[in-house]
């Protein structure tokens, strides 16, 4: 609760900002500026109650407009920032250039409505078209990243193995069925020897989601198809297990804390899968001892985990590749730039203590419908 009311505190402020910027800083005193000024404070309580509400039947529709105000609301603020410098510089230009008047006179304010109004058209300009940019990203077809990946030590029989990789779907309000169907058929498509599906697959229960889900029973893989939880399966009403047990029945198996043997040309490959992080406060968190100890160590492992920081603890037990999600790449630029304070590979091939970690963007979205600098994907990982 308590970092709702941050969060709520921190949209507060932009909200307050943009007011600020693009209406008082627009208009005169008088009508027009209270409609606007009760337009932005709606606007904010549609962002409230988005957020509150957007698995709550009867107001779920709320996520369409609200989600999409929240991304032009993020451009608007990033992009009216950025206007600060120029704009101060323009109104000190225009001041220069006008004729000296009485020190007692007050600022015109036809110069200070006129790059106020300027400011506003150029920030909305600009969040309007970002923001069109990247729903067409969003709502796209993922881009199929085929990334080849060494392994040292790795048995020569075992060289070629495929892993269709893709993490972060999250099925809910805003997407249907369609996209489950389409996120299978790209995969079919590959080809691939194993099917690793790295967590926050959803958004609400079983009894919601269900039916967008049931496509993923037509997964095909040589191997089999592999999931492990995320942080969103645990923020469901009923918690990761009622999905565990749906996947289970549409023939995905779920790596909880455990590991299977993937047998190749006369070789064995270790496949493991963790629970993520978020499971720590129930006592279902991830338990790398269980998924990793007591194996052959002349095997080389390959570690299904959905945040790439749980690679630090992995890194102990000698994984020699995590395969993770949970980024999102940053889904909306320059976001990214915060990711790496949390995690310390935000998308693609990096490493991490020694062990190689790839993270995919994930193939869906979180809250908007908006993807800037980070299309979704799904990863064709061949190991060498």
């Amino acid at each position: 609760m308590a970092f709702l009311f941050v969060v709520f505190g921190v949209l507060a402020l932009v909200h307050l900002y943009l007011w600020y910027r693009l209406v008082r800083g627009t208009t005169r005193a008088g009508a027009v500026r209270r409609r606007l000024t009760a337009g932005v404070a709606g606007l904010f309580v549609l962002v409230v109650v988005t957020f509150l509400g957007q698995r709550t039947p009867g107001v779920s529709w709320l996520a369409w407009p609200g989600f999409f105000w929240v991304a032009i609301m993020f451009y608007l603020f990033w992009i009216l920032l950025a206007l600060e410098v120029p704009r101060a510089v323009a109104g000190v230009v225009m001041r220069a250039r006008e004729p000296v008047a009485a020190p007692d006179l007050p600022e015109d304010p036809g110069r200070r409505l006129f790059i106020g109004r300027a400011t506003a058209l150029a920030a909305g300009v600009g969040a309007l078209g970002t923001v069109g940019y990247g729903a067409t990203q969003a709502l796209g077809d993922p881009v199929i990243e085929r990334v080849p990946v060494t392994l040292p030590g790795l048995d020569s029989r075992l060289s070629g193995l495929r892993f269709a990789v893709v993490s972060d779907i999250h099925l809910g309000p805003l997407t249907g069925r369609a996209h489950t169907e389409r996120i299978v058929r790209m995969i079919n498509g590959l080809e691939a020897d194993v099917v690793a599906i790295v967590g926050d697959l959803v958004d609400g229960t079983v009894e919601a989601l269900g039916p967008l889900a049931r496509p993923l029973r037509h997964l095909e893989s040589r191997y089999g198809s592999y999931f492990v939880t995320g942080n969103h399966e645990y923020y469901t009403a009923n918690g990761p297990d009622e999905w565990v047990e749906e996947l289970n029945g549409l023939g995905l198996r779920s790596l909880r804390n455990e590991r299977v043997e993937i047998r190749h040309q006369g070789a064995v490959l270790d496949l493991a899968g963790v629970n993520d992080l978020t499971g720590e406060s129930g006592g279902d968190g991830p338990d790398y001892a269980k998924a990793l100890g007591g194996r052959d160590e002349s095997r080389s492992v390959v570690l299904l985990a959905h945040q790439p920081v749980q690679a630090a603890e992995a890194a102990r037990y000698g994984v020699d590749l995590q395969l993770s999600g949970h980024t999102h790449g940053g889904q909306m630029a320059p976001f990214n730039l915060f990711v790496t304070l949390q995690q310390p590979v935000v998308s693609g091939l990096g490493a991490v203590d020694g062990t190689q970690v790839y993270v995919t963007r994930g193939a869906g979205f979180w809250g908007p419908p908006v993807r800037v600098g980070a299309p979704p994907e799904i990863t064709l990982l061949e190991i060498r």
